[in-house]
């Protein structure tokens, strides 16, 4: 495709910004809804490797837009694509040499256009990456400013005549640099990176810096796309004595940023990609009096290796611990969670004794790390294991914050750890077992990266099209229980409680918006559970299974007991009203327990958006000491197990399957799985 169409070229930091203005994407009522991430399923989506259009091998712009009636039908709210503008491609995309073009293997500026008109007219928000901290040493920027040290670039970006200056500043990419600084040639002076040398630092301390920024912002946003992912906002500023990270000047620009899109592009979206510890993450989100003046999300990075570890462990108590130590965040801002993504299972944010464990129980072989994590796709980091699968997917789809899959998840796709460094995980979606798995028409030997072709992952067995037509695959069950938490607002904005629970390897909460509110069960461990869970603040509600609709006995004064089989869950209803479970499906054939009535509009989702009572009082969580009287070392509890001698008191529900009504005990581990619903 030729990128050649008429419109504006900026190469200047002062540029006037242009462009075809779309306008923010309207609810369903026909207005604007200034929140609209905090309820938001996003799905990151590499372009290169979803589909392509035109057969040469990699995937485009115009292939996405023939995608998202497939995205549509997941329930996907909003799209965040990787970088798609003019790059070598040294480091995916994220080494750009033009902010205002399109990679020509992508497609041109009207191919944009168009995806992000067909994505609003579907009702998906669009999102993409924008590189602030560092270019490409191929950008017209850096070339002037090593060969004009005094022209009007020699002073974009950070040079020095020696490299021991910012010497506490850690190296990020510890498998291929030595050094934060590189010697020029050309100029004969050092230049600052905290990533790839390639990728020389842009000198925020420079005002001219800050506005060609700023105008990069403005023609994007004046394009139609619904926000950014601000990449490595934590390194935008250097200073003697510190580790040049989360600076103060850094803070005071995305506040100059957030003003500037508040200002001319309302209900767009600011989502930091700052991989640090809460206590320091919550400062990007600004302002918490005013609900947020800096960045309306952030990522939590801890939080993710932590669910890793409470599952292998078999404890809840990693997960406890983090959401313990996470401080409470501006009214109006917002958690994003994942599991996995186009990068490496970071491990930065673990201690040294906690990263030498996930080496050795997800990484095992050294080609599966990279850098300080490990490269490798979500079902073969849990061995393939559907009920794990599902558990995680639970959790990301249930705790505090906007959850993001990423691309190929939703089927279970596997990786490639004989390619080289993260693109082990960028592998070509399978969307059919047919030639180059539906993904090119092209010449298999031109595509981008080689397809997944082993035995348990290869897209002959493996794919889009043979998931869909099997009611019970990964991926109808991922989209199912994506439509009941958007059937659940509480999800995106409820209050977060966690319940003492009497077993240290099951996670319960509450997630309570008013009247609407859930508990979330979670069995940690491979082995069938009991737990005792107090929940006499809300005695006499009967708790309604989410997926099959069915009514659980009324909840006492006394402790609740439940049996959960081995890596199981449970969302339950807790109606305000308890009432008689209705058999009544709608057309995906889930139940309408719960729903309005016909006619009768729902209460909207941000009504009382400054906070809601959470509830009944439920006692909190202790953290650190389990309460169950006797545990075996991996946290099963002794005697307690199903057939185990000296278990002697029987649960009040025993239910074999956490996605289907009860029925009688089916499937392995004694326990089992019940049988499917779909």
């Amino acid at each position: 495709m030729s990128n050649d169409e008429p419109g504006p070229v900026h190469h200047g930091p002062l540029a006037p910004a242009t462009g075809a203005a779309t306008g923010p994407l309207m609810s369903s009522g026909g207005t604007s809804d200034p929140y609209w991430y905090k309820h938001a399923v996003f799905y990151e989506v590499l372009a290169r490797g979803f589909f392509d259009s035109n057969g040469d091998g990699t995937g485009d712009l115009a292939g996405l837009v023939q995608k998202l009636d497939y995205l549509q039908w997941l329930g996907i709210d909003c799209l965040w694509l990787l970088p798609m503008y003019e790059s070598p491609l040294r480091d995916g995309g994220y080494d750009i040499s033009d902010y205002f073009k399109i990679l020509p293997e992508f497609g041109r500026t009207a191919d944009f256009v168009e995806l992000l008109d067909e994505a609003h007219r579907r009702g998906i928000r669009v999102i993409t990456d924008l590189v602030m901290n560092h270019t490409s040493d191929q950008h017209p920027w850096f070339k002037a400013s090593r060969e004009d040290p005094e022209g009007p670039y020699g002073d974009f970006y950070v040079w020095s005549d020696t490299d021991d200056r910012y010497d506490e500043a850690r190296i990020i990419f510890v498998d291929t640099e030595t050094s934060n600084w590189t010697y020029d040639e050309v100029r004969g002076q050092y230049y600052w990176h905290r990533f790839f040398s390639h990728q020389p630092d842009l000198n925020f301390e420079n005002p001219a810096v800050q506005e060609a920024i700023l105008e990069v912002l403005r023609y994007w946003l004046d394009l139609g796309i619904d926000g950014f992912r601000l990449d490595a906002v934590p390194y935008l500023y250097e200073r003697e004595g510190t580790n040049c990270e989360n600076l103060k000047e850094t803070h005071e620009f995305l506040k100059r940023v957030r003003a500037e899109v508040d200002r001319l592009y309302p209900d767009r979206v600011l989502l930091s990609e700052a991989n640090q510890w809460p206590s320091d993450v919550v400062d990007y989100f600004g302002d918490y009096e005013s609900g947020g003046d800096e960045c309306h999300m952030n990522f939590h990075f801890p939080l993710m290796p932590r669910m890793f570890m409470a599952v292998r462990q078999e404890q809840r108590f990693p997960i406890s611990e983090i959401l313990a130590q996470t401080p409470p965040i501006p009214r109006n801002c917002q958690w994003a969670i994942f599991l996995r993504n186009h990068d490496e299972l970071t491990l930065e944010m673990v201690t040294d004794e906690e990263r030498d464990y996930m080496y050795a129980e997800y990484a095992k072989e050294p080609r599966m790390r990279a850098n300080v994590g490990i490269r490798r796709r979500l079902a073969p980091l849990l061995n393939n294991d559907r009920d794990q699968i599902e558990l995680f997917t639970a959790l990301l789809l249930s705790l505090p914050g906007s959850p993001v899959l990423y691309y190929g998840d939703e089927i279970g796709m596997g990786d490639n750890i004989w390619l080289g460094d993260r693109d082990a995980v960028r592998t070509p979606m399978q969307w059919s077992p047919d030639r180059n798995a539906g993904f090119s028409r092209g010449d298999p030997a031109r595509l981008y990266l080689p397809l997944i072709m082993d035995p348990v992952y290869g897209y002959q067995a493996l794919n889009v099209e043979s998931q869909r037509e099997n009611p019970g695959s990964l991926l109808h069950w991922t989209r199912r229980m994506i439509q009941i938490r958007k059937r659940h607002p509480v999800f995106g904005t409820g209050e977060f409680t966690e319940l003492e629970a009497t077993n240290p390897s099951v996670l319960a909460f509450i997630r309570a918006h008013g009247d609407d509110r859930m508990l979330c069960v979670n069995n940690l461990s491979k082995f069938p559970q009991p737990v005792e869970l107090d929940l006499s603040g809300y005695a006499g509600v009967a708790p309604v299974e989410c997926v099959g609709g069915v009514r659980f006995p009324e909840i006492g004064e006394l402790p609740y007991l439940l049996t959960l089989p081995g890596h199981g869950f449970y969302w339950f209803q807790l109606p305000a009203e308890t009432g008689t479970a209705s058999n009544a499906r709608d057309e995906d054939g889930l139940p309408t327990y719960g729903l309005p009535a016909a006619g009768v509009s729902p209460r909207p989702v941000f009504e009382g958006l400054s906070g809601h009572p959470a509830g009944p009082p439920v006692r909190a969580a202790h953290h650190r000491t389990p309460t169950m009287a006797s545990s075996t070392p991996n946290g099963d509890v002794a005697g307690a197990r199903e057939g185990a001698p000296g278990s002697s008191t029987p649960p009040v529900v025993s239910v074999p399957g956490h996605t289907g009504q009860p029925t009688a005990h089916s499937g392995r581990d004694g326990g089992g799985k019940g049988n499917r619903p779909y």
